[in-house]
């Protein structure tokens, strides 16, 4: 409707545009949904806007415009009130005309080609393969497949990708902490480090490695320790705990060798791996890519990056490092890409895979981030500069960690620690579908206390129990009706008046709803705000409850029964495309 009322008014501006009135035309005319019905449906501010063009009072510019907008069966009246907003209100025949409309273009009612020919990466969740997928990264994951599915559903050419940081020092120190492990179940007494990952499933895949494998990657313990520096040795007395991990680490590629320590290595990684990706498929998450951070270092990428940067005129030498000038892009202070012992950082990595994602001729680049990463936005954008990308083509969404309650009670995490609530068990405690719906019912950006106790609650109070019970109770009108024998009309018949008889107000408020819909996607997808579904749904769902409260569908009236029915169905459609689109199912039984 909203895109209706805007071409009728385009069509007037066109009008005066030809008679001289106005010089120019806006894209678009302004086209706003009022927030008192008082005020009719729609209000439009153009006659301000083009004003001073026209040389005209905003008001006499209006009733110019009111009086070139084309007849629409759409437009019931138009009014000019203030200093000159166009209020448009509605037929209710247009509203009624929805029902059939929902209905033909059923999963599709919403879907637009917004965004057609436009190329968008969404990289999301992106979690260390160190551990298992915790409840903090679960909102990451219900959000930026949230995002994902909206873009793809308004036209946008999605590309969904994990990036695997397979890489660097964090990797090293899961591979060490497996290894040791592993020495303790081969019998090989060895102090485990404090900043070594503790968690049980560090213990599984030792295990594994230990039952399949014998002691075919055992070291005795004290072959181990005469490897490390003395003041390495008692971290916990103040020896430098980060020295005596790193230490650890070279004492087991140089006694395990590449090929056996790579084995140690890659078998805790792609552990971690792939049950990170039977948690997501379970949530109902899946990529098109698992973009591999060692793909860029074995390409020669992250030295490309450096090079074009090094060209460029944008790094540096000092004391032994190369820094890149991140400073000059507005970043805080300068960067370090290769430190003094030959070694590319976590940061050049990252420079060489945003500058891939730019290559690879993204329209628009989305990273979904924890929020700990705010610092980190500035420098990446810094580089894209200075590589001579546009870095308003990225946008970076800062997801807060959600805050697990059970009982009331706050439940603690750390994954270094081994001490945290899996995404699993959260899924498995309170459903794919809770665990979807409450992680987006929130900004992005807002703190988020995730409520198990609400979350399993069967009633008003739970959300998601509160939309899905709407969609059920359709479900169960239609089977009212097939035990009592009532023949329903579910499909509008054009020209035979049923759906005239929806005239309560319950009912003008319900169809004005269910119009929102096409508008409230394209903001949710357009402003990368899932919450906005979430919002709308529970109105829907609202609208229909006080609706099935006060009246009876399955009435004598064959043509009212026949419309109210038609019209629940259009209710049950749209909270079913909007519970899709956000992962979360739509129960026919409660």
């Amino acid at each position: 409707m909203k895109s209706e009322i805007q071409q009728s008014l385009q069509q007037a501006l066109e009008a005066l545009h030809a008679e001289g009135v106005l010089t120019d035309l806006p894209a678009a005319a302004q086209v706003e949904r009022t927030r008192d019905p008082a005020h009719g449906d729609f209000a439009s501010n153009v006659a301000m806007v083009l004003a001073k063009q026209a040389r005209m009072k905003p008001r006499d510019l209006a009733g110019r415009i009111v009086a070139a907008m084309p007849a629409s069966p759409v437009i019931a009246a138009v009014a000019i009130a203030g200093p000159g907003f166009i209020n448009i209100h509605i037929a209710e025949a247009a509203y009624r005309a929805l029902v059939p409309a929902i209905l033909r273009a059923g999963p599709d009612y919403g879907r637009s080609r917004l965004g057609a020919g436009q190329r968008v990466q969404v990289e999301f969740v992106s979690a260390n393969p160190t551990g298992p997928l915790h409840v903090g990264h679960g909102r990451g994951a219900a959000y930026g497949a949230a995002v994902a599915d909206l873009l793809a559903y308004v036209g946008f050419d999605v590309h969904r990708e994990y990036y695997v940081n397979d890489a660097g020092r964090q990797m090293d120190i899961l591979a060490t902490s497996v290894w040791l492990r592993y020495l303790e179940l081969c019998g090989e007494a060895l102090d485990f480090p404090a900043n070594g990952y503790k968690g049980d499933y560090v213990w599984d895949i030792a295990a594994s490695l230990h039952r399949e494998h014998g002691d075919d990657y055992r070291v005795a313990a004290d072959v181990v320790r005469e490897g490390l520096p003395l003041d390495e040795l008692t971290p916990g007395d103040g020896g430098d705990k980060e020295a005596h991990i790193d230490a650890l680490t070279a004492a087991a590629k140089r006694l395990l060798g590449d090929n056996r320590y790579r084995f140690v290595f890659e078998l805790g990684l792609n552990t971690i791996l792939d049950d990170i990706r039977g948690d997501l498929a379970e949530l109902g998450i899946t990529y098109q890519a698992w973009f591999s951070e060692r793909s860029l270092v074995e390409s020669g990428a992250v030295n490309r990056a450096v090079e074009r940067l090094r060209e460029a005129g944008h790094v540096y030498e000092q004391a032994g490092a190369l820094w890149f000038r991140s400073t000059a892009f507005g970043d805080d202070k300068d960067r370090v890409l290769v430190r003094e012992n030959g070694q590319t950082t976590y940061f050049a990595s990252d420079i060489a895979y945003h500058m891939d994602k730019m290559e690879r001729g993204f329209t628009r680049v989305i990273d979904v981030w924890g929020a700990d990463h705010h610092g980190y936005v500035p420098r990446v954008k810094a580089a894209l500069s200075a590589l001579g990308d546009d870095p308003r083509r990225l946008d970076v969404l800062l997801v807060q960690f959600a805050v697990l309650y059970r009982g009331g009670e706050k439940v603690q995490m750390s994954t270094r620690s081994g001490e945290f609530v899996t995404l699993r068990e959260l899924r498995k405690e309170v459903g794919r579908d809770a665990a979807r719906f409450f992680y987006v019912m929130r900004r992005c950006e807002q703190h988020m206390d995730f409520d198990l106790d609400l979350a399993k609650r069967q009633s008003a109070d739970n959300p998601v129990y509160y939309v899905q019970y709407a969609h059920a109770r359709v479900a169960s009108v239609l089977q009212q009706a097939a035990d009592r024998g009532i023949a329903l009309a579910l499909t509008p018949v054009p020209g035979d008046g049923k759906l005239e008889r929806l005239t309560e107000d319950h009912e003008i408020a319900l169809l004005k709803t269910l119009a929102r819909w096409p508008e409230a996607v394209e903001a949710a997808a357009l402003t990368e705000e899932p919450h906005q579904l979430t919002h709308y749904l529970r109105t829907l769902a609202q609208d229909f409850h006080t609706y099935y409260n006060a009246h009876q569908f399955l009435v004598d009236d064959a043509a009212l029964r026949d419309a109210r029915v038609q019209l629940i169905l259009a209710v049950r459609q749209v909270l079913r495309n909007g519970l899709s689109l956000l992962g979360v199912g739509a129960p026919e039984r409660m």
